[in-house]
C-alpha cells in the first residue's frame, strides 16, 4: 500500500512523520489562503494565528511538496493519527491530482491527499474567511502561542517556498506588510515598503525571508512543539 499526502505549508518544511519519498510538485486549481484559524499552536482562543488552507480557483496552481509512506496499513494508520492530530482544525480531506510538469495536463500522481476546510464560519468554526491585508498582516505580527509566534510561519513558509524554487506573491506581499507592522529594519537604511518585492535604499532589491538575515530577531520554536507545527 502506498500513500502520498501533499503538504503546501508547514509540511514542505517540517513534515514531522516518517515518510520513504518526497517530491516537489504542484496541484492544479487550488490557491493559498490565510484564512483559516489556528488556536493551539501558534495562536491562542483568544488571540487566533491566522494559518494556511486552500481555496479553489479554476487555472491557479499550488506549488509545495508530496510525501510517500509505504509499508502496509501500520505505518499509514501511524502517520495519519499524526496528521489528524496536527492538522485538526482541518475540517475536510481532498484527493487531489499532484504535477511536476507545468506544460503537461497529465498528472505524475492521483490519489494524493490534501487537509483543506469548509469555507462556511457556521461548519467549521476555525474558518475565519478573508480580510484585509493590513488586517491580516496585523493579526500575523501579533499572535503566539506554544509552537511559537505566527509571524515566524509566515517567514518559514516564504522560505520553504524560496528554497524548492517556487515562490508565491500572495505570500511575499503578506509577509512584507508583516515586516511593516512590525517595522523591521533591514541593513543600513533599508526598510520594506508595503509592496510585493520592492524594499527602499542604495541596495532596493526582492529579500525573500528577511525574518533569517542577521539582525532580525526571531524566537526559536522548541524541538517537541515543532512536530506538532501545522
Amino acid at each position: 500500500m502506498v500513500l502520498w499526502v501533499f503538504g503546501y505549508g508547514s509540511l514542505v518544511w517540517n513534515p514531522g512523520f516518517d515518510f520513504d519519498e518526497k517530491v516537489i510538485g504542484f496541484i492544479r486549481d487550488y490557491k493559498r489562503v490565510f484564512d483559516l484559524a489556528c488556536i493551539d499552536h501558534r495562536g491562542t482562543p483568544e488571540h487566533p494565528a491566522r494559518t494556511l488552507t486552500l481555496e479553489p480557483k479554476e487555472g491557479s496552481i499550488c506549488w509545495g511538496a508530496a510525501f510517500c509512506i509505504r509499508g502496509g496499513p501500520e505505518r499509514e494508520r501511524v502517520a495519519m493519527e499524526y496528521l489528524e492530530r496536527r492538522e485538526c482544525e482541518y475540517d475536510q480531506k481532498t484527493i487531489v491530482n499532484f504535477y511536476k510538469d507545468e506544460n503537461s495536463m497529465e498528472p505524475t500522481l492521483t490519489g494524493v491527499l490534501v487537509f483543506t476546510s469548509t469555507f462556511d464560519k457556521s461548519l467549521n468554526k476555525y474558518y475565519l474567511g478573508p480580510a484585509p491585508l493590513e488586517d491580516m498582516a496585523s493579526q500575523i505580527a501579533t499572535a503566539s502561542g506554544p509552537c511559537g509566534n505566527n509571524r515566524d510561519y509566515l517567514f518559514r513558509l516564504e522560505k520553504a517556498l524560496f528554497d524548492i524554487g517556487h515562490e508565491d506573491d500572495m505570500v511575499i506581499e503578506l509577509a512584507n506588510e508583516v515586516r511593516k507592522v512590525l517595522g523591521m529594519v533591514v541593513g543600513k537604511g533599508m526598510i520594506m515598503k508595503d509592496t510585493k518585492k520592492k524594499a527602499v535604499g542604495p541596495m532596493a532589491a526582492h529579500l525573500p525571508f528577511m525574518s533569517f538575515i542577521s539582525g532580525i530577531q526571531v524566537h526559536p520554536l522548541a524541538e517537541t512543539a515543532v512536530a506538532m507545527d501545522s
